[in-house]
């Protein structure tokens, strides 16, 4: 990775993460999404190089791409030691995505 690709997710990272509001985010994307559209992209990678990368099946990492599995904290932990957390990749950023968007879409079902 080079420096200007770790600095841009850095400030992807750092900007997301301090823009969630648990009470006040109108639909938070998924932290797939944020991988699907920001990170991976950025790296030039393709799902299946990514996922070989992380230590992961490419249809697990598909699953979570797409919004139809949820960032575990082992998944959170494998993209942790990918990134690493000085481009933004601390574990409990990914778990704050997570449960934000979860909470996000439970609300909605209770209102």
């Amino acid at each position: 990775m080079n420096s200007h690709t770790a600095t841009h997710l850095v400030l992807i990272m750092t900007t997301t993460t301090e823009n969630l509001k648990l009470d006040s985010m109108f639909d938070p994307p998924h932290p797939g999404e944020i991988l699907r559209k920001d990170v991976f992209p950025e790296m030039g990678l393709t799902v299946t190089e990514a996922a070989s990368q992380i230590g992961v099946s490419r249809v697990a990492l598909s699953r979570v791409l797409n919004g139809r599995a949820a960032i575990s904290p082992d998944m959170a932990l494998r993209l942790e030691a990918w990134l690493g957390v000085e481009n933004g990749g601390r574990a409990e950023t990914w778990l704050t995505h997570q449960l934000v968007y979860d909470l996000w879409r439970a609300r909605q079902k209770v209102a």
